[in-house]
């Protein structure tokens, strides 16, 4: 998976090849792939391994010396910025003897092993060490901390452990240049709110979830008309992105003011980020993201960002960051465990997906993309 192949085809393509049909439906993904812990130990080891993973907001490292801590397939890592404004990405391991050398967040002028004091610089290489003078035929130079692919993306920091993993313009064509007309003010924004929502379900399932609206309507009455006009709603791949756009409800129903004054105020676009990252503008320009973070076969946490112009509080994004977790969040909360305990019963058997030829609101076209990568990314 070091270089991503462009998959984003319209949905009629697949259909008149034969991969979906009247008399050979194409069915959804066995349970196991959302309930066997070798599946999921599969994914830590490869597809999570060898994928962008959102790591932090950029505003966390603004300063030389600056680091945060986080988890990615199981590995402990840390992001700092060097005193000459790069971030760096590390494994979270001295090595000496294996201590893990930084934990949360905070400065460091150097990288000090709480072991035995074992120092590396900023940039990685081993600056000292008690005692390495005597070791015969010991260099310095070559003991240097495991860095990690690291990227920039709009003012977030993404990481890959794959050394040889493509850029991610090349993974998401064309996303940043269309998240910087949806969000003008990308380059000043900050979060404001983190939200983290933990769900007792396979990470796909919520996943699979997110990416489609077939069940919008029925579940999701606030945000489907207070919000967006759901009937509006159409979801296709652009490489392993799945671009979400609709209009935004009429401004009489909608649940809060939006400034109308920008290009792409009364719309509502997703972008998501092929396996486990989305960026969202809600109308009126207001920036929000996902990230799901698997912890085992049937647990994940979710991590919703809200971001605003330097960090400044704003009542109305505050409010619907609120209203968001209280509706639109608890309801797929219940959605999602729902599912996941139907996949473990011995009753169910995988029913077709609904794709339709014009794609739409009521479709699962886009359900049908993102389970060919999941199963590519644990059978191939």
């Amino acid at each position: 998976m070091h270089h991503p192949s462009r998959s984003g085809e319209p949905v009629t393509a697949s259909i008149s090849r034969g991969t979906a049909s009247m008399t050979d439906p194409v069915r959804s993904l066995a349970a196991r792939y959302y309930t066997d812990p070798a599946v999921f130990e599969a994914e830590m080891g490869g597809l999570l391994s060898r994928t962008w993973q959102f790591a932090c907001h950029a505003s966390a490292l603004r300063n030389g010396g600056d680091y945060v801590t986080f988890e990615i397939a199981g590995e402990s890592l840390f992001a700092i910025k060097g005193r000459d404004g790069v971030i760096r990405t590390f494994y979270n391991v001295c090595q000496h003897r294996a201590h893990q050398l930084v934990s949360g967040t905070g400065t460091k002028r150097l990288l000090v092993c709480p072991y035995h004091s074992w120092t590396y610089e900023l940039t990685g290489e081993l600056r000292s060490g008690p005692n390495i003078g005597v070791v015969e035929g010991f260099d310095r130079s070559k003991v240097c901390l495991t860095e990690v692919r690291t990227e920039v993306f709009l003012g977030l920091v993404f990481v890959n452990l794959d050394p040889k993993a493509s850029p991610m313009d090349d993974w998401f064509p064309g996303v940043q240049d269309e998240l910087r007309t949806w969000v003008p003010d990308w380059e000043r924004l900050q979060p404001i709110r983190w939200i983290e929502i933990p769900e007792s379900c396979n990470w796909k399932v919520s996943v699979e979830n997110y990416s489609e609206c077939y069940h919008c309507s029925l579940n999701h009455p606030t945000f489907a008309t207070g919000v967006v006009k759901a009937e509006t709603y159409d979801i296709q791949p652009q490489g392993y992105c799945l671009r979400h756009t609709t209009e935004c409800q009429n401004l009489d129903d909608m649940t809060y003011q939006i400034d109308r004054s920008r290009a792409h105020a009364e719309e509502y676009s997703s972008w998501f980020l092929w396996p486990a990252f989305s960026f969202q503008a809600y109308p009126g320009n207001v920036l929000n993201t996902y990230h799901w973070r698997p912890l085992d076969v049937d647990r994940v946490v979710v991590w919703r960002g809200w971001y605003a112009v330097d960090g400044e509080e704003s009542d109305v994004i505050l409010d619907l960051a609120r209203q968001d977790r209280e509706t639109t969040v608890e309801e797929d909360v219940h959605l999602v465990e729902s599912v996941q305990r139907g996949l473990r019963s011995r009753g169910y058997a995988p029913g077709p997906l609904v794709i339709d030829p014009k794609c739409g609101v009521n479709s699962e076209h886009s359900v049908m993309h993102l389970q060919r990568w999941m199963r590519e990314a644990v059978d191939v």
